[in-house]
C-alpha cells in the first residue's frame, strides 16, 4: 500500500477538523493559505508555504537557466539558483517523507 503526501496532509487536516469528508472539491483544504492574515501557525500553512517557496525557487532556476541559454544571463546566477532550488526541493521531500512516515505510524496504532 502506497500513501501519498496529499493523503497524509488530508488525513492530518481531517484529524484537526479542518477538511471536509472528501478533502477535495468545495471542502476547505487542510493546506490553508499562509498569506499572513491568519493568526495560526498550523502545519498545513507551513506545508503550503514550503511548497510555494519550492515552486518559486524552481521557477527562478528555470528562468535563470533559460536566460543563460539565450546568452543574457550569468553562469554564477544559474548555479546559485539551481543550488537554492535543489536545497528547497530536498527540504520539501524530507518533510513529505516524515509526514508519510508519521501517518503510517498512526495508521498502525491499535485503538
Amino acid at each position: 500500500m502506497s500513501i501519498g503526501a496529499l493523503d497524509a496532509t488530508s488525513a492530518y487536516g481531517r484529524a484537526l477538523g479542518v477538511g471536509g469528508a472528501g478533502g477535495i472539491g468545495g471542502a476547505k483544504s487542510p493546506l490553508a493559505p499562509s498569506n499572513g492574515t491568519q493568526g495560526g501557525g498550523d502545519f498545513g500553512s507551513m506545508v503550503e508555504g514550503l511548497v510555494t517557496d519550492t515552486a518559486q525557487s524552481l521557477r527562478a532556476a528555470e528562468n535563470a537557466s533559460a536566460m543563460q541559454v539565450a546568452g543574457k544571463g550569468d553562469l554564477i546566477d544559474v548555479v546559485t539558483a539551481i543550488g537554492a532550488a535543489e536545497t528547497a526541493l530536498d527540504t520539501m521531500v524530507a518533510v513529505r517523507d516524515r509526514v508519510v512516515s508519521a501517518y503510517t505510524d498512526i495508521m498502525r496504532m491499535q485503538i
